[in-house]
């Protein structure tokens, strides 16, 4: 297998397709709308979760079965439908339509995987096994989130604000990154962390 290419996406105002409506459907949802996606969702059966969404307009909503037009304009499709056969038809239509697409439990069919998430503040840690095995992604997830201090939220803030100021007052790149590695030191020795 070839190695990924790990990335963080801004999809605010970006539209992603979701094909299924069930609760792994929902969840994948709840993801998209924290990262303020334009969500469309099309299936024929909907869980309530996602029917409630749909009546608080942060999502679109078409109850009917999918057609490959619905993948026009999305950025990203994500097929949670449970049918490989129909995941293959949905990621042939999204790549005539220049989406990526996200096939939940059906690798063959992904042209990407969701990592799983440690989150201290804006630290954001993203584990993934390349999608052969989620289970040992989430429990090295967790494993990070209680192994490691959450004073690093506050480590984060205050040398963002210090990388931005010796942004603004440095013009020297070496000058600017050893003041900024020596300010990083001195925050984690007050927090009392050993990194």
């Amino acid at each position: 297998m070839a190695e990924m290419y790990p990335i963080y996406l801004k999809l605010a105002g970006r539209e992603v397709l979701v094909v299924g409506a069930g609760r792994v459907a929902w969840r994948k949802v709840e993801a998209l709308l924290k990262a303020d996606a334009a969500v469309r969702v099309v299936a024929p059966e909907v869980c309530a979760e996602l029917r409630e969404l749909a009546a608080e307009a942060k999502l679109v909503l078409h109850e009917r079965q999918w057609e490959p037009d619905d993948c026009t304009g999305a950025l990203i499709v994500v097929a949670a439908t449970g049918d490989s056969e129909l995941n293959a038809r949905i990621r042939i239509s999204a790549h005539e339509h220049n989406a990526l697409v996200n096939a939940v439990d059906d690798p063959p069919n992904c042209d990407f995987y969701v990592p799983a998430v440690a989150r201290f503040g804006e630290l954001r840690l993203a584990i993934s096994t390349q999608g052969q095995v989620p289970l040992i992604s989430s429990r090295v997830r967790q494993y990070l989130e209680k192994a490691l201090p959450p004073e690093l939220a506050d480590v984060v803030k205050s040398t963002a604000r210090e990388r931005e100021r010796l942004l603004q007052s440095v013009e020297n790149d070496r000058v600017r990154l050893r003041r900024l590695r020596a300010f990083l030191e001195a925050e984690l020795e007050r927090w009392g962390l050993k990194l």
